[in-house]
């Protein structure tokens, strides 16, 4: 295992099914098992799966002036967040350049949660707090299991009161398998779902009960990284992997504009005075690429950071690919020139293995009006 700095109570679970916890946002995360990857995709879009997500960083702003840090420090109207509400946003550097999203949690009148990902969000609000009266507190002792999938209210309903009446992006506090949890109707799979969170030392117990309790409906444990499959199809971002921090520019600093990211929506409308603001609106319209599907012939998925071409000269890259035996379609997410951004432009990707035909294709590809994970009742 890489050497890590932060350790999910989970670990020994999950080298039991074969992981070798590869290092993520400085924690060891399952990114195999020994077991056909394909099963947990199928029992996440059919039935429910569930995964340790620990390794997201949890910050809690707290205080009087924690309304402030947050507006400072993203890209969302924290005042339009009713407690118990969340949503989803960015951050920004001072160049109007992406560098983390995260889903900001309303707790109280002057209580939040931020919980991102291996960008520096920690950082910008830290940044963003100096001078104000507000708390900061990085907790990783609050473990993250993502319980996804069409099945997955059917099954908490048998344990949590009113689950079926937590709507999307919307949470509660309240007990699971008689532990203290917040339940969050959050995900990053597509489908609907829910977010425990919960302690370090009950995390074990609930991810066990889930394995035993789960079993009879279909609902398995599943690797981090079948989110990448699940992700390609649902038009969801992971940060590094589909940045420029991964695919630079020639004598550029890293960084993508929102525009670029097609993340422009997560600025709340007539917002100013976050971070990178006056950069972000100077930018609109100066989009060096654009995030896009593809569409590709045959079954062979294109191949993370597979060159995308055009006319036989590489144009982009693909930074993450996927065939659907479920849906049948052979798609991935793309960095391409704006002028190819548009559905049906003829491009090719180039696998190790040869070059495949495929065709610009807007997203999600999966559930395009989004009704799953929205779903009422």
């Amino acid at each position: 295992m890489t050497a890590s700095w932060r350790f999910s109570t989970l670990g020994d679970r999950h080298r039991a099914m074969g992981s070798q916890l590869e290092d993520w946002s400085g924690m060891g995360t399952a990114w195999t098992y020994d077991k056909d990857q394909e099963e947990e995709y199928l029992a996440i879009r059919t039935k429910a799966g569930f995964m340790d997500v620990s390794g997201l960083k949890k910050v809690h702003v707290i205080g009087p002036h924690a309304s402030h840090v947050i507006d400072r420090a993203t890209t969302r109207n924290v005042e339009k967040i009713k407690p118990g509400r969340s949503t989803y946003a960015c951050m920004l550097n001072d160049d109007g350049k992406f560098i983390d999203d995260c889903v900001i949690y309303r707790m109280g009148p002057n209580s939040f949660m931020v919980v991102h990902g291996s960008g520096q969000g920690h950082e910008q609000l830290t940044q963003a707090a100096i001078g104000r009266d507000v708390d900061i507190r990085f907790d990783d002792n609050l473990h993250d299991i993502s319980l996804q999938g069409p099945l997955a209210v059917d099954f908490l309903q048998d344990y949590v009161p009113g689950i079926r009446d937590v709507i999307y992006f919307s949470h509660i506090h309240t007990t699971l398998f008689d532990k203290p949890v917040t339940i969050s109707r959050t995900g990053y799979t597509g489908e609907r779902g829910y977010e425990i969170f919960c302690r370090g030392q009950d995390a074990p117990e609930i991810w066990d009960t889930l394995v035993q309790k789960g079993a009879p409906m279909g609902i398995i444990p599943t690797r981090f990284t079948t989110l990448d499959w699940l992700r390609a199809e649902s038009y969801l971002l992971f940060f590094p992997y589909d940045n420029s921090e991964m695919y630079p520019f020639e004598n550029e600093k890293h960084g993508d504009t929102l525009w670029e990211l097609g993340l422009d929506f997560t600025v709340s409308p007539g917002k100013i005075g976050f971070k990178g603001a006056e950069e972000h609106y100077r930018l609109k319209g100066n989009e060096r690429f654009k995030i896009y599907g593809v569409k590709l012939d045959g079954n062979e998925p294109a191949e993370e950071g597979a060159p995308l071409l055009k006319d036989g000269q590489q144009v982009g890259v693909v930074t993450i690919g996927m065939y659907s035996s479920l849906n049948k379609h052979n798609v991935g997410i793309a960095r391409m020139p704006v002028d190819c951004a548009v559905d049906g432009t003829v491009l090719s990707v180039k696998n190790e293995s040869g070059e495949i035909r495929c065709i610009a294709h807007s997203m999600p590809f999966y559930d395009v009006d989004k009704k799953r994970r929205t779903a009422k009742g």
